[in-house]
């Protein structure tokens, strides 16, 4: 069989496990919640007086939560079949499937689907919620198909570049953030030729009709429409969905081959640099002195074969000092998340570059225009920046277990602190461009006059407390959790529901009330958010405190960002400083105080 026995296994499997169902049905429930909320602000601000005011409300519904379903479907594909291949690199099981009679083929997309399998189930559960719209009119059933084969064919495409970035990189937070980056800019780069600033057209067709052509976001907003016109300079292709769906095979078809032809070249990882024979232990690891080498050789220590005297002076003389903290040592002064994240790096350069250029490009329209995609180019580099420093986070704890070096940690004689406050400073630093170029970037709107200085420190406080929430989410999630996919994807997860997920139901409330005086409707939902939320994070170890800022931050954050949109710029800054300070204290004081049960040492009762 083509596919192989690793799908078979996962499809064998994936009914027995809980969360499949508890998954499917908080999904399900939250698209009829979101649903619910809408008709609610709607019956509740406007007057509904015939069949026209309903079918305008089933087409403004449909639009947003197509776009909401690909946005999910887009992220968590290309997360999940990353992080499962990274997790057989980290758990060295990747090399034990290689040596086995299965082929490329079978491997590579064995790996690919079965990560994907869980989408695929959630995306065949939503049809019927999607179905229930059309009763509203304004949609018809050929919008929902072309809705959902944009989306499915996005969740392969995005599958396949995780799957293949995952083989080709050793280290999980390469594999992830390499994913995200090149997911990103090949967005913003659509995004650019759609707004025509690339170029106005090319081989007879518009600027427009290559965006949707080759970006999912374009491709899904047109999708969504009630009408999609044949384009003459397409010839038979006829639409631009229907070129986004070819090229998206294609593209899929040539990471996946990609993938396919150098698995086995790729694998075993040849970053790893073997041990020369005579190269001296004492000048791997000398925590203690760098003449310790020379010590022993002088008290007639027992040295390895073959090696001279003169050679283990020499490379004990080159051993290097370890800090008081090794943890933060390691972080910061080895490569420990391979040599290639310098790749990343300069990605992430490159984005941030073309968001510079987006902002200067924006300045030159209209006023009311340049504020609106200005602000939304610098809250799109902030989730970025946010997500990449959760993903380094989370990370950092995931391979230790995985390599099944956290074992050998916990029984070391480093403290809780030491473990904690190294890993977040080892964040922290590795992710130092990701952090400081945006807070940069403020400080220069501020200097050119487009940010008040009062604004500017708000806005640079707020960022700084919302880093140290994420990187810290991210240790908590990564504790907590033992099964590495389960730890990326409750923390990347959190990350994407508190912010766009609240940023949906504000568009929902905009969309259909045009006043942020109707947010009674939307209690319930940010409630339902709030328990998901603790249930998440409070798995192993549940407190009060996690339990208490679990259901205020994602009411908080809605009311920051409605605060933010009719000007009360301190109102949401306390509120983000206290809602987040308050949860980044909650996980990292039993993260030292209570880390042999956040680790799963002990149990409480224990």
């Amino acid at each position: 069989m083509l596919i192989g026995p690793v799908f078979a296994r996962e499809v064998a499997v994936a009914p027995r496990r809980p969360r499949l169902y508890y998954a499917r049905t908080f999904y399900c429930l939250l698209l009829l919640l979101l649903t619910g909320t809408a008709y609610l602000v709607l019956t509740g601000t406007q007057q509904v007086r015939d069949l026209g005011d309903l079918a305008r409300f089933g087409t403004i519904l449909f639009q947003i939560l197509a776009p909401l379903q690909l946005g999910l479907a887009m992220f968590f594909s290309a997360m999940l079949s990353a992080s499962a291949v990274a997790q057989e690199k980290d758990r060295r099981t990747l090399i034990l499937l290689l040596l086995t009679n299965l082929t490329n083929s079978e491997l590579v997309l064995g790996k690919l689907l079965a990560s994907l399998l869980n989408v695929l189930v959630l995306l065949t559960a939503s049809v019927p919620l999607f179905m229930l719209t059309a009763l509203f009119g304004g949609v018809s059933f050929a919008q929902i198909g072309r809705v959902f084969a944009v989306t499915v064919a996005t969740v392969i495409l995005c599958g396949s570049l995780g799957s293949l970035v995952a083989l080709w990189r050793e280290k999980t937070f390469q594999a992830l953030a390499m994913t995200v980056l090149v997911l990103v800019f090949w967005l913003a780069l659509w995004e650019l030729v759609a707004a025509g600033l690339l170029f106005d057209g090319a081989l007879g067709i518009s600027h427009e009709v290559w965006a949707v052509g080759f970006s999912p976001w374009e491709a899904i907003l047109e999708a969504a429409r009630p009408y999609v016109a044949s384009e003459p300079g397409l010839g038979a292709i006829g639409s631009g969905i229907n070129l986004f769906l070819i090229v998206s095979m294609v593209l899929s078809l040539l990471l996946v081959g990609t993938a396919v032809l150098m698995v086995r070249r790729w694998n075993p990882s040849r970053e790893a640099r073997p041990i020369e024979r005579d190269e001296h232990p004492q000048s791997i690891w000398n925590p203690t002195e760098p003449e310790a080498g020379l010590k022993a050789s002088a008290a007639g220590a027992p040295s390895t074969p073959g090696v001279s005297a003169a050679s283990s002076t020499v490379r004990a003389v080159r051993s290097r000092r370890v800090w008081d903290n090794p943890i933060l040592w390691r972080e910061v002064r080895t490569w420990a998340y391979g040599r290639k994240v310098l790749v990343i790096r300069i990605g992430y350069l490159v984005l941030f570059a073309l968001a510079v250029l987006s902002l200067s490009w924006s300045a030159e329209g209209p006023a009311a225009a340049a504020i609106g995609s200005g602000w939304l180019v610098l809250a799109s580099l902030f989730l970025l920046s946010l997500v990449l420093v959760n993903a380094q986070a989370v990370t950092s704890l995931t391979s230790e277990r995985d390599s099944r070096a956290f074992d050998l940690l916990l029984v070391s004689d480093l403290t809780p602190k030491e473990f904690v406050y190294g890993k977040l400073g080892g964040v922290f630093y590795n992710t130092k461009e990701m952090i400081l170029l945006p807070m940069a970037l403020c400080g220069y709107l501020c200097h050119a006059g487009a940010l008040a200085f009062e604004h500017l420190v708000y806005l640079v406080t707020a960022l700084a407390i919302l880093y140290g929430f994420v990187a810290m989410l991210g240790i908590h999630a990564g504790m907590a959790y033992e099964n590495s996919r389960n730890a990326i994807g409750t923390s990347l997860g959190t990350v994407f529901f508190l912010f766009v997920g609240v940023a949906t139901c504000i568009r929902i409330m905009l969309a259909f009330s045009g006043s942020f005086e109707a947010q009674l409707p939307f209690l319930g939902l940010v409630v339902f958010g709030g328990g998901g939320l603790f249930l998440a994070l409070g798995v192993r170890n549940p407190s009060t405190a996690i339990g208490l800022a679990s259901f205020a931050c994602p009411l908080v954050t809605f009311y920051a960002i409605t605060s933010l949109c009719i000007h009360r710029v301190l109102l949401a800054f306390v509120a983000i400083v206290v809602a987040y300070g308050f949860m980044t204290i909650a996980m990292l004081v039993p993260a030292i105080d209570e880390f042999d049960v956040a680790t799963g040492r002990t149990t409480v009762e224990e």
